[in-house]
């Protein structure tokens, strides 16, 4: 529809806005020329856009298009000279077979004056050094405007084309991603339940039977990309539900979560990490240890402070051993909130507390 508007104003300009040779005009001649040089640009226009410009002048071959957009100028300049000329031709046959047709060439006016009727202006060589200005800078201005179109539609067409690949690599990549993060959870925590089926069968049952409905979560309810933060929250629960079988009365766990939670989207398994680091790092069933997980919330911002205890026997290099978990959450967090996250992992000064803060907009 743009094209076609364009095209009829253009037209107007051309068909009432052109200057004619003489006053002997044959209207159905002069529509016919204009209709001709009009044709000749809109066909010059998407030849341009259409075969030129992708064939030539996208693919690094732009001494053959100009060359070729001369060759285009000088054609449609020539043709157009040979139309005036023609026309000119037709008028000046014209006003002399009236002439003849009349049986005169003078008139005798009320007084007694003459008047010779003037013959119309014949160009032998067609159109004036102006029309020729005109002509050359239309067929110009046309073809620039073709080529801009053409070459912002392309490069629209690429910018999104590298959008959608760069998308589809993000998904990808969180795919693998996640499914990294699910068989390393269930590794672990099948490691804690061999250790209760020698100590406790009975409490070994319950760790499953709560193993089953955390795994029925990751298979089906983290499926879509996002889940509710009270979701990831409770799962964390659950985690931590599981982890106190084994651990005995030396290891003191508390966590806090907002009285009043403010329900919103999260992508899933993003706090999970951080807590399994605290139990894989941060426990002894003979020393004295501590973990303490704060969730805290602030309009939109969500703040995850877990603090653990650091058991001497894993006190070496904890963050080269942090595992895959932290890795892959790290990667997930700059793939999922590009900067808008904010991520502390490190010992304290006191080097005996290990801790992870993270601050997350999920605005």
């Amino acid at each position: 529809m743009i094209h076609v508007l364009v095209w009829a104003v253009f037209g107007l300009a051309i068909f009432y806005y052109q200057p004619v040779i003489s006053d002997f005009e044959i209207p159905y001649l002069f529509w016919i020329k204009q209709t001709v040089e009009l044709s000749l640009l809109i066909i010059i226009f998407y030849f341009n856009s259409w075969v030129l410009v992708p064939g030539l002048l996208l693919k690094n071959r732009p001494v053959y298009y100009f060359i070729i957009i001369i060759g285009i100028v000088a054609a449609i300049l020539f043709t157009n000279r040979w139309l005036d000329r023609a026309y000119a031709e037709s008028q000046q046959r014209n006003w002399i077979k009236r002439e003849e047709l009349a049986g005169q060439q003078n008139r005798i006016l009320p007084g007694g004056m003459l008047m010779r009727h003037r013959p119309p202006v014949f160009i032998p060589g067609g159109r004036s050094g102006l029309g020729i200005t005109l002509t050359v800078t239309i067929t110009t201005l046309v073809l620039g405007i073709s080529t801009a179109i053409t070459a912002i539609q392309k490069w629209q067409k690429d910018n999104q084309e590298r959008k959608e690949l760069e998308k589809e690599k993000v998904i990808s990549e969180l795919s693998f991603l996640k499914a990294q993060i699910n068989p390393h959870f269930f590794f672990n925590t099948l490691n804690n339940i061999y250790v209760l089926t020698t100590e406790d069968p009975k409490v070994a049952g319950e760790a499953i039977h709560q193993l089953s409905k955390m795994m029925r979560y990751l298979l089906y309810d983290t499926q879509p990309g996002e889940n509710m933060l009270s979701q990831e929250i409770a799962f964390v629960n659950n985690y931590i539900s599981l982890m106190k079988l084994r651990l005995t009365d030396v290891v003191r766990i508390t966590i806090n979560t907002p009285a009043n939670l403010q329900d919103m989207p999260l992508a899933p398994m993003i706090l999970l990490p951080f807590v399994e680091n605290a139990f894989k790092h941060g426990v002894s069933t003979t020393q004295q240890s501590y973990i303490d997980i704060i969730i805290s919330q602030k309009n939109k911002q969500l703040d995850v402070m877990v603090n653990n205890s650091i058991i001497k026997d894993n006190s070496i290099s904890l963050e080269a051993n942090s595992g895959i978990g932290l890795i892959n959450t790290r990667r997930r967090l700059g793939l999922l909130y590009p900067g808008k996250y904010k991520l502390d992992i490190g010992e304290r000064k006191t080097a005996t507390e290990y801790s992870v803060h993270l601050v997350l907009d999920l605005s």
